[in-house]
């Protein structure tokens, strides 16, 4: 699972949250939803804006403020994630697999440790960062769609790498930034054979100590 990221202050993520607030997007969204849009960066939560990476309307790399999750209805639970098996056959995300990708920009994800209890449930524990390993950006891989006038998105999850399992059994997939051209070209009719691509070497560590250490 992933539902929250970070958006740290480098200058070429900086530059993502710029582009997305100069946007016709980002003015009508600064106007209409500013307590979803806030600085678009620091860590970001589902219905949050986050800077997204996708093609406009000529098919050109574009950054666009995107809402966090895929609403189905009063009543049904925020979609923040959809699974990377499953999501080109499900009515919900199939669109959006073959023509609306996405790649989210962001420094790290963030994590909770599913401890097993003495009664056999899981419980949230240890808070832990992660990212890929020798990379400076972790590109998220997303989908998205159109609800009212603004643009929803979802990250992808896939099984998690071993070494990281004992934290979740899930994983964000994540690209090397050479891919990401690829992966957000609508015209691109099988992403599928992107997916051997996804990064799961990963750095990790606990949240409270990261940020002192450096990730």
């Amino acid at each position: 699972m992933c539902t929250r990221f970070y958006i740290d202050n480098t200058l070429q993520l900086e530059n993502y949250a710029e582009q997305a607030k100069k946007t016709s997007l980002g003015r009508q969204m600064a106007i209409r939803l500013p307590l979803n849009l806030t600085s678009l960066s620091g860590e970001i939560r589902p219905e949050m804006a986050a800077p997204v990476i996708a093609t406009n309307r000529n098919l050109e790399r574009t950054v666009f403020p995107m809402l966090w999750g895929y609403h189905l209805g009063d009543k049904a639970p925020l979609l923040v994630n959809a699974r990377t098996e499953t999501a080109k056959v499900k009515p919900t995300f199939m669109d959006s697999w073959m023509a609306h990708r996405c790649v989210i920009p962001c420094s790290w994800y963030f994590e909770w440790e599913h401890a097993q209890q003495a009664n056999g449930k899981k419980a949230a524990g240890t808070k832990y960062r992660l990212q890929p390993k020798d990379g400076m950006i972790t590109w998220l891989c997303g989908l998205y769609r159109m609800e009212g006038q603004f643009p929803h998105f979802v990250v992808l999850t896939q099984n998690a790498a071993e070494d990281i399992a004992f934290i979740h059994d899930r994983m964000p997939l994540m690209l090397p930034e050479d891919a990401v051209e690829e992966w957000i070209n609508p015209k691109n009719n099988n992403p599928s054979k992107l997916l051997p691509l996804a990064l799961t070497e990963m750095n990790y560590q606990i949240a409270e100590n990261a940020a002192k250490e450096g990730l």
